[in-house]
């Protein structure tokens, strides 16, 4: 199938209208394409079908300029970021995996947030900073979602993440990454099932192993439970996006994040 076909074949998918009952909308992070700039990045989505992106931090923006999608950097890179994502019809919903490292970067983030449209920020923030975000997150209205990396990083386990959003607002929630629990030895439908009513977004991958020397791979070709994934997010009556995140071929992913996309349509539409 041709590159420019592939939109329209997602498009036409039935799963693709299973997924909008049930209010679910795939993504994509930016890291997949992270050996091209944002602009590149942007057409692969468009090219893809993909109209929603969550954008990280350490991302060129054009090729051939110093701009990057960093927060430090609001005022130079804030309007060449918007253009690139109206021209290619992307809503920049969320950025992340980031943190601050005290209450003045903090704010930088926020500001950049703002500044950008995004909803949520995905996040591995210290415990010493949970009241002071949980502020922020109210007073910008954006939300934070705790992201899990593998053992032994500081949220492996859900029921870290559990402890670490008890007594706080409704606007810190879970950034589910499936991959990662399950390279950590964990059950992915099992974590999801631990977080009821605190997931934001998920980050959709497979592996193919569970330890931390497994590598990212097509949907489907792994070894997650996707059927399983999927039911119980059904059941809890999750709405929201599932961001691909799709971690090697680094510089020819446009074949493999195809598979990717038809292998979840293809499952919601089992469900």
């Amino acid at each position: 199938m041709m590159l420019a076909t592939i939109a329209n074949s997602q498009q036409k998918h039935k799963g693709m209208k299973a997924a909008k009952k049930l209010n679910w909308e795939v993504a994509c992070q930016s890291y997949t394409f992270k050996e091209y700039p944002l602009e590149e990045a942007f057409d692969k989505m468009n090219q893809l079908g993909i109209s929603n992106a969550e954008i990280y931090s350490r991302q060129k923006i054009n090729s051939g300029a110093d701009m990057t999608t960093n927060h430090n950097f609001l005022t130079s890179n804030k309007e060449a970021i918007l253009s690139l994502a109206k021209k290619n019809g992307i809503k920049i919903e969320s950025y992340g995996v980031v943190k601050g490292k005290d209450e003045k970067s903090w704010i930088q983030i926020f500001e950049f947030s703002k500044a950008i449209g995004i909803k949520i920020i995905a996040s591995e923030p210290l415990p010493e900073h949970y009241a002071f975000i949980d502020s922020l997150c109210n007073a910008y209205n954006i939300k934070i979602a705790i992201h899990n990396h593998p053992d032994p990083t500081m949220y492996w386990n859900p029921d870290i993440v559990l402890d670490a959003l008890q007594g706080r607002s409704e606007m810190m929630g879970v950034c589910a990454d499936l991959g990662h629990w399950t390279r950590s030895g964990l059950d992915a439908a099992t974590c999801l099932k631990k977080l009821e009513g605190k997931i934001f977004e998920l980050h959709l991958k497979d592996v193919t192993g569970t330890t931390t020397d497994d590598e990212s791979i097509i949907l489907g070709e792994g070894v997650i439970d996707f059927p399983a994934v999927l039911k119980e997010l059904k059941r809890q009556g999750f709405e929201g996006r599932f961001i691909m995140e799709y971690e090697t071929n680094w510089t020819n992913q446009m074949p493999d994040m195809e598979k990717n996309i038809k292998f979840f349509y293809d499952q919601v539409e089992k469900l």
